[in-house]
């Protein structure tokens, strides 16, 4: 399960925003049908209603599927709690919630928790340190839930403290060993037969909320009762007592309940936010936080041929792909190594950062033909083939991410220009997201993990632990490769930016030089959120975390929010 990961909401242009009058009018009408349906939204002000991505109805709460609609549209993570959670936007600084204190053992091998006593499952039962002790060594029996890939040897209790083992140390990777676990109540889940399937409907968390309904037109969530208040100097149930996630059919539909206050928080791409919001209570915010990739699957033919991807890489125009599927709201890509830089310029090994290792801005048609004619590849006819095989592909992303949607038009417009038989095809949310869980695609653009180190970035990318056969979390192109998994062992035991830039040399060089991910943009987080009923959101003056609703964050943000009334 990777929680630190920024996942997209429904993509829309301001020039939507912009319709004239009558329009927004009439879609506002068929927008607050689908908002009044979840929740009266004028019932109370401390009702906060966060925009979701079409994923269709939740069908469960299962904290160890990342893929699964309460999941993504971000529900989930107000149900269950990990022992801390990082600010995304400050490296290194967490917030204690299910753990108040660690401890790293000798190099590194162990770390030992120091467990919140006084916390309740929503259900009313004390949480023990048991359950913490339960859910790490749930995740090491199943691989299938091991979303973080974490090499746990053992674990051990003693008194209000939890200790984990490892085989090698762990240093660099502390946001997924603490970040990245959401604690399950061992009482439930030890009789719950496989992790990876059960579908959890009744969940029992210890977060801030609990599940009142689940229908079509949404999901509705109410404060628990029995919260032990956060580490924001809360006390009890969170202020914002409501919290509903309507299921919006359209960018249309969404925007203009945006627009009319219906929803209060979203994270829309909007090419002109500052025409689109004026003298409106909305601020938009979109801090540089990961790379975005075109990620291509190494076990399916075309993309499983090196000459394929590095002719895709350099036929492809990352300058077209900034400017006209992201309306220049994500600069390009300059390395790659995929880095994000300049995010983690320190990070970047000397031996990457020449001319060699820059990512071409322009399609470049001719060199990307010049690569498959060198390895072997004809025309046959408009198309490059090898033996016959015609190098054809299709490039997937859901039709919602109106965003990736251009993207991948242009990408399969540039695709062809340089021989290779490419067509862009739009899927609903939730078969997209079953065919990453699965590895069923050819070509897609996708997110990287946000993270606060570059170890998490290219343990998203490359562990082959990850690349499972039912539930991928992060490696989704299926690469296994034991050398790289070596490196990435390494490269979590180093302490020092001195020891991480050491070890990240080879794994920067690998992506350079075989393009498991082919880098194109630097992404964002969007976030837009209307400042008329509630207080307390984040700011570049007050970066205490991003203003993504479907980050798995998104819990910080709300125990910080305080009704205006």
């Amino acid at each position: 399960m990777r929680r630190i990961l920024t996942t997209r909401s429904l993509q829309v242009a301001s020039s939507a925003l912009a319709l004239a009058g009558a329009s927004v009018a009439v879609a506002a009408a068929s927008a607050a049908p689908a908002v009044a349906a979840v929740h009266g939204k004028a019932a109370a002000s401390s009702v906060l209603t966060v925009e979701s991505s079409p994923v269709g109805q939740a069908n469960g709460f299962n904290p160890f599927v990342s893929t699964s609609a309460s999941s993504i549209v971000g529900a989930t993570s107000l149900i269950y709690e990990p022992l801390f959670q990082a600010d995304i936007l400050k490296p290194g600084k967490y917030y204690p919630f299910l753990g108040t204190s660690y401890k790293w053992g000798p190099g590194g091998k162990s770390i030992t928790f120091t467990i919140r006593k006084g916390v309740k499952w929503s259900n009313g039962t004390a949480f023990t340190p048991a359950d913490v002790a339960f859910t790490y060594n749930l995740i090491k029996s199943n691989p299938a839930i091991n979303g973080s890939g974490l090499t746990i040897s053992g674990v051990s209790t003693s008194g209000d403290t939890v200790t984990l083992h490892f085989p090698t140390a762990q240093y660099a990777n502390f946001q997924n060993i603490a970040g990245d676990v959401y604690i399950v109540p061992k009482s439930i889940w030890q009789g719950v037969g496989n992790p990876a399937t059960y579908t959890d409907t009744n969940p029992v968390g210890t977060g801030p909320y609990t599940v009142q309904s689940v229908g079509a037109s949404g999901v509705v969530m109410t404060a628990n009762p029995n919260y032990w208040g956060g580490p924001f100097g809360g006390h009890g149930a969170p202020a914002v007592k409501t919290v509903e996630f309507p299921t919006l059919s359209s960018n249309t539909s969404a925007l203009a309940a945006l627009d009319t206050g219906q929803v209060d928080w979203a994270g829309n791409f909007i090419a002109d936010p500052k025409q689109a919001f004026a003298g409106k209570p909305l601020t938009f915010w979109s801090p540089p936080l990961n790379t975005n990739t075109l990620e291509p699957n190494l076990s399916e033919w075309p993309t499983d041929q090196l000459a394929v991807r590095q002719a895709i890489s350099l036929a492809i125009s990352r300058k077209a792909i900034s400017s006209q599927g992201e309306s220049n709201t994500e600069p390009v890509a300059t390395n790659a190594s995929g880095l994000t830089l300049p995010e983690f310029n320190q990070f970047l090994a000397p031996s990457v950062k020449g001319p060699a290792y820059h990512l071409s801005l322009n399609a470049n048609a001719r060199a990307a033909e010049k690569v498959l004619e060198q390895a072997g590849y004809k025309k046959v006819g408009k198309w490059f083939a090898l033996h016959g095989k015609i190098v054809k592909l299709s490039v997937t992303d859901p039709a919602a991410y109106s965003d990736y949607a251009h993207d991948d038009r242009v990408v399969a417009a540039e695709l062809r220009a340089a021989g290779i038989d490419a067509t862009a095809v739009g899927l609903a949310v939730n078969s997209w997201n079953s065919d990453m869980a699965t590895g069923n695609f050819q070509l897609t653009m996708h997110w990287s993990n946000t993270s606060v180190a570059p170890y998490q970035l290219y343990d998203g990318w490359l562990n082959s632990a990850l690349a499972t056969k039912t539930n991928r979390a992060g490696n989704f192109e299926g690469l296994h490769n034991a050398a790289i998994d070596a490196d990435l062992k390494k490269l979590a035991a180093a302490g020092t930016v001195a020891a991480q830039v050491k070890y990240l040399t080879p794994i920067e060089q690998f992506v350079a030089k075989y393009l498991p991910v082919i880098p194109t943009v630097y992404g964002v987080s969007w976030g837009e959120y209307n400042t008329g009923a509630f207080t307390g959101w984040p700011t570049p003056s007050n970066e205490y975390e991003t203003a993504q609703p479907a980050t798995p964050t998104n819990e910080v943000v709300i125990l910080h929010l305080r009704p205006k009334s």
